[in-house]
Order: structure tokens, then sequence, then C-alpha cells
């Protein structure tokens, strides 16, 4: 793989690019906490949630994923979090982050620094093959849940005060696999081992699987009615999923407009996760909503022909290829 010119190599909000760093060189290397997590949560939902199967403990499932998903990933780690597409108060924030730290994937600093590292190199003209999901299925499966980039030359990595100096952060960044055991009790006190499993266990590995889902094929084919031209990896939209992923898989509108608080921008895509911070705002408990007629579009952003959703908004930065309103 050729080398990135460094001196050509872009820094973001918190990667800043040294001298060296490099995008693309780097070794795959496998992440014994990570990937043993993944297996033993997974290995446990496979065997043990088809012979603790029960109506209530598949609706507990339901609800516990889509809150951690919608109102954790999606809303508190993604969009405010890491973007920080709008403001609230830091009760708020913290109880949304901490819902995003029960998905099971990190804590908030690993959290941050994951999104952070793959976003400064997909918009590096070149990257690694596992920031842009280029590998084969099985894979690009096995280096996303269970592996690192261990770059020759990383960028350096910097969280801003306020975020890094946060008590509350601090804490679950320390202990956030132990943040499933409280729940892991009161589900078995009130529903036994079919509660435990099917309400952390499936609920987990449901939600590291689909996530990497949602990232492999987001990163590879889709709809698309945005491009960034000079960078290594494209974003896509997938509406089939846009439901379910509570507006998550509408990333080619996330790579178009990465800090807008709306993922779901043209008509007909429901992103749930804008509809739960519109009910935060009419509830005066959201403020400062970023959104992409209040946004400076990014560097090389290019709306393709034919993508115009129809509708004619004031504000918008593409004019007659508007985006929906943002109500």
């Amino acid at each position: 793989m050729t080398m990135t010119n460094s001196t050509h190599a872009l820094s973001t909000r918190r990667m800043y690019a040294e001298p060296l760093s490099d995008p693309v060189a780097g070794t795959v290397r496998w992440a014994p906490g990570k990937s043993l997590w993944t297996l033993s949560l997974t290995g446990i939902a496979l065997v043990f949630a088809p012979l603790t199967f029960s109506l209530d403990a598949l609706l507990l499932f339901l609800v516990t994923t889509a809150i951690t998903i919608c109102a954790g990933h999606s809303v508190g780690m993604h969009r405010l979090l890491i973007h920080r597409s709008f403001k609230t108060h830091i009760v708020i924030e913290h109880v949304l982050v901490y819902l995003g730290t029960l998905v099971g994937m990190a804590g908030p600093f690993g959290m941050i620094y994951a999104h952070d590292i793959r976003d400064w190199a997909q918009r590096q003209t070149d990257c690694h093959p596992l920031y842009a999901h280029r590998r084969w299925f099985l894979i690009d499966a096995w280096w996303q849940m269970h592996c690192v980039v261990a770059l020759d030359h990383p960028p350096r990595f910097t969280i801003e005060p306020r975020t890094a100096n946060d008590r509350f952060y601090r804490f679950l960044e320390r202990t956030w696999m132990l943040q499933q055991l409280p729940w892991a009790l009161l589900f078995l006190a009130l529903g036994g081992w079919g509660w435990v499993v099917w309400g952390i266990a499936a609920r987990v590995a449901v939600s590291l699987t689909g996530h990497w889902l949602v990232g492999h094929f987001a990163h590879r084919r889709g709809h698309q009615g945005w491009a960034v031209d000079g960078v290594a990896v494209q974003g896509y939209n997938l509406p089939a999923v846009g439901l379910i992923t509570f507006g998550e898989a509408f990333h080619g509108n996330h790579h178009a407009f990465p800090e807008s608080a709306r993922l779901g921008l043209e008509r007909g895509q429901i992103d749930l996760g804008w509809w739960l911070i519109r009910t935060l705002m009419a509830l005066r408990l959201a403020s400062e909503i970023r959104l992409p007629e209040n946004l400076t579009p990014r560097d090389g952003l290019r709306r393709l022909a034919g993508a115009d959703c129809g509708r004619r908004c004031a504000g918008c930065p593409f004019g007659a290829a508007s985006v929906a309103p943002s109500r």
C-alpha cells in the first residue's frame, strides 16, 4: 500500500495529523478484550436464547434494544457526544450517554476514538481497508468486531476538556462492561434467566452485529444523494433498514452533513432519532440544533444528478436540490 503524503494529511476535530501521520500503513491486530466480549455474549445468546424464549423475554429484548440504540447510541453517543449536533442539560446528556454505554460497544471515550479515527481516515485520499470496509464480508466481520488497526503513524488524538474531565464519563469509561451487571441482576429478579439472556446477551450481541452490518453495507453501496470528492470512502443510505436503525442507516446523508442532528433528510426517510430530538426540543430540553441549512457544506460536497428530493426549502445549501424541511 502506498504511503499517504503526510504534508496533505488532514486534521479533524479531535484527530490532529502529525508530520508522518498516515491513514493507510498499519497492521490489523486481534483485540482480545473486544473479541472475547463479543464472542462470549454472542455465544450465550445463540445457545441459550432458544432455550429461554418467552413472549415477555422477547418484549424485553425489543424494548431495551430500541431504547439503548435510539436514545443511547444514535442520539446520545453519536449525535450528541461525538458530533455535538445539539445541546441539552448535562443531566440529560449523561442519561443518554449512559444508555449508549449499555449498547455494549465501548465507553464514551472509546466510542469517540473509534468513531473519530475511522472518520479521520475516511476523509483522506486513501485509508486502510479496515476503515473502508473493503474486505470480503466475513473478513470484514472479523476485523470490525474482533480486531483493531495499529497504524504505523497515527494522528494525535485529543478529547475536548469538557468531555475528557467529566467525572461521570471517566467512571463509565472504566466500568462500561460492568454496567450490564445491575440490569442483569434486576432482570434475574423480575423475570429469571430468560430475561437475563434476552435482555443482556441477545440485546448486546444483536446490537454489535447490527452496528457492523450497517457500517459494512453503508460504506459499499446503496442510495446516494450526495458525494464527497477527494475522499477515500463514500457513504450510502440503506432505506430498507432506516426505521429499525433509528436513522443511522442514512449514512450517505451523514457523510454529507456529519454535524446534522437529523439524518433522514430526504422525503420518506423516517428518522426516529430525530423524532426524539424534536421531542426534547418541544419540551425545551434541547437547543442549538445543527441542521444542513445552518451548516457550512464540507469541502468537496456535491449533490448528485437526479437526487432532488422535490422540496424547496429556504436556506438549504443546495437551493433547488434541497433537503426536506426541518420542522
